[in-house]
This record gives C-alpha cells, sequence and structure tokens, in this order.
C-alpha cells in the first residue's frame, strides 16, 4: 500500500476475455508483480492499442482530438485514477492542469487509459481497487518469455469473470 492511499500504474496490455469477447486492458502496478485488469470497449481497446503500436493517422481519432483541444485551452493532462470499483464497474478521474489551478473529470478508466497513453499523463489507481480486484504472480511477468506470460494469463483469464469483481 502507498502512503496516500494511491499506487502508481502502468498500461502492460490489452487482452482478449474469451468468454465474453470483450477485451481487457491490463495494468501493472509498478516494481511488482500485481495486475489490474479492467474490462473495456472495443472502441476503447482499438484506441489504447493503436497507440501502443505507434499507428499514426492523418487526423486526429476522437482521444487525440481530446489531448489537442485541452492542450490549445492551456491546459495539461497530469494524471489519470482508477479510483473506485463498485457492482463489477471500475470508476475513474482525470486531473488537468488548467490556468495554476487543477481539475477532476469524472471519466470511464479506458477513456482515460487511452487520454493517459497519447498525453504522458501518469497512470494511478487505489489502493483500495488494487486490493479488491488485481491478480499477482509469484514471479516477474518481464523475466518469463513472452509465450508463457501470455499462457499465464489465458489460464488465469478462463478462471475469471467481471463477476468476480463485486
Amino acid at each position: 500500500m502507498s502512503a496516500d492511499g494511491f499506487t502508481r500504474m502502468s498500461i502492460y496490455g490489452i487482452n482478449l476475455d474469451l468468454f465474453s469477447s470483450s477485451p481487457i486492458v491490463i495494468l501493472k502496478v509498478d516494481d511488482e508483480n500485481r495486475y489490474l485488469p479492467i474490462w473495456i470497449g472495443q472502441q476503447e481497446a482499438r484506441s489504447i492499442l493503436m497507440k501502443i503500436q505507434n499507428q499514426t493517422f492523418s487526423r486526429p481519432l476522437t482521444h487525440d482530438l481530446a489531448v489537442n483541444l485541452v492542450s490549445e485551452l492551456g491546459g495539461t493532462l497530469q494524471s489519470v485514477t482508477v479510483t473506485e470499483l463498485k457492482n463489477s464497474t471500475f470508476f475513474a478521474k482525470i486531473t488537468l492542469a488548467i490556468n495554476g489551478r487543477s481539475v477532476d473529470v469524472d471519466s470511464r478508466p479506458s477513456d482515460a487509459l487511452a487520454l493517459a497513453i497519447r498525453s504522458g499523463a501518469e497512470i494511478f489507481a487505489s489502493d483500495t481497487v488494487i486490493e479488491e480486484a488485481a491478480v499477482e504472480f509469484e514471479e516477474a511477468m518481464e523475466d518469463a518469455p513472452e509465450e508463457e506470460v501470455v499462457d499465464k494469463f489465458k489460464d488465469w483469464m478462463n478462471r475469471v469473470s467481471p463477476e468476480d469483481f463485486k
């Protein structure tokens, strides 16, 4: 647990729930072997994945547009935070810095993460959410061969459903 109740995270990747065919964004607790899976929509998964893969387009997509709007209005995206888990639904907030003040905006985690990956904003999750919903592996996934990591997540995903996070 962190001192302020929030833990720094990073986007580890996107996977697919084999039962529901829903995408899952996987957040990783920095410097730990704990992962936070969040079921998201197809469009948001595509938006996050396109940025992870460094795909660019001649015109801005929706999340690119939002980041550009904030920037053109003199603001910056400071951070996104997964704030709570209620009835199998994750909640988030986006923290903006505008004209010397901090502004929090409610958001779906998927949109907040798509904005964070485009803007370089820090990603956090509340310690309560991590305690409720994170998955922990014994050894570091970064040290394991990629196919072993995929197999471990597939095995875990075969045993879990969104209802497990109530």
